[in-house]
């Protein structure tokens, strides 16, 4: 398995060190590739997706050491903090925009100037905070009030501000978030919505919104990706069981179907990847396409690793005093998933 693992990373790397340079060679920051790399369809370099060529040319860089690697994520970085000055178009997405470009680079690095630039962004998406209990997702002046499970993906660069810095401010947004999240996104059936309206100014919730779902009330594919990986990576960094495992305050016993969701919605959903191939583009909904969501796909597999790690980490964690339990089990799983690699 591991000579396999090594052999795929190594096609890799020579397959991006071949087709890379046409990126660099355009100036431009690879949405999609095919014939050649194209940039993505809307808002120019501040699209949500950004960050991950810069993302992957550090991957490959921490994997190979080959400098090429290094300076073309560099260049794309600089293209993605260009966005700052331009900022109208930036939004809540700005965590996966920078803490994947700027962020890996100063922990790989060092990087002062990368630290900076990682910490602007912080202090954007901690901007969209409305005190009425949500982060607000786009700019559009109708749609003040909404909010999406996406955010969960972005509250790490929240939660790593504050530890960079040791200002708590960052995470209690992070936490505030979640909360809201939990109380107005997940259902009792263990599935999420896309999004949720809220009144600006009171924070009272009013309406669902179907949003990338085939309709209200339906499950679309990559949000619930999202609300399961985006819980597990809250659990990571607060050590709140609550997140792992909605309804069991003492937590802690992790099940990838709790994170956050039922059993039977769970396995319902590893049988029709099993069948399909391919996650359904909505788990309620007869979208007529073929194909699936692969991004879903991708993330519930991902989850499966985080699984593996927490599990482990849980098993530490009830190895502690009640009392010494939250800051405690926080560090150790942070420790236990920086030893087996799971946070690189």
């Amino acid at each position: 398995m591991r000579n396999n693992a090594s052999d795929a990373l190594s096609r890799a790397i020579e397959k991006y060190r071949a087709t890379a340079p046409l990126a660099a060679e355009a100036g431009l920051l690879p949405y999609r590739g095919g014939a050649k790399w194209l940039p993505a369809p809307f808002d120019g370099n501040s699209w949500w997706t950004g960050g991950f060529w810069p993302g992957l040319m550090w991957q490959l860089w921490a994997a190979s050491k080959d400098t090429w690697f290094m300076d073309e994520a560099v260049r794309a970085e600089d293209l993605l903090t260009a966005e700052f000055r331009t900022f109208e178009r930036l939004n809540h997405d700005v965590g996966f925009m920078y803490l994947l470009s700027c962020g890996a680079r100063f922990k790989l690095t060092g990087d002062s100037r990368a630290r900076v630039d990682a910490l602007h962004a912080a202090s954007l998406l901690m901007g969209r905070f409305n005190p009425a209990g949500f982060i607000r997702a786009w700019n559009e002046p109708d749609r003040a009030g909404y909010a999406i499970i996406d955010c969960l993906m972005n509250l790490s660069l929240l939660f790593w501000a504050s530890d960079i810095t040791g200002d708590p401010r960052f995470a209690n947004v992070a936490r505030i978030h979640l909360d809201t999240t939990l109380r107005h996104f997940l259902r009792p059936d263990g599935s999420v919505c896309h999004i949720v309206e809220f009144d600006p100014l009171t924070g009272a919730r009013l309406m669902e919104r179907a949003g990338q779902g085939f309709c209200p009330g339906s499950a679309w594919s990559r949000g619930q990706a999202w609300g399961l990986y985006g819980f597990a990576l809250a659990h990571m960094n607060t050590g709140d069981a609550r997140y792992l495992d909605p309804g069991r305050p003492d937590g802690l016993r992790f099940r990838p179907a709790s994170v956050p969701g039922t059993r039977r919605q769970h396995r319902r959903g590893l049988r029709r990847l099993r069948a399909d191939r391919a996650q359904p583009p909505d788990g309620r909904g007869g979208l007529p396409r073929r194909g699936g969501d692969a991004d879903g796909r991708a993330d519930r597999a991902l989850l499966r690793l985080v699984d593996g790690h927490l599990r482990a980490a849980s098993a530490l964690h009830r190895q502690l005093p009640r009392r010494r339990r939250g800051r405690a089990h926080q560090h150790r799983v942070r420790r236990l998933l920086l030893r087996r690699g799971a946070c690189d």
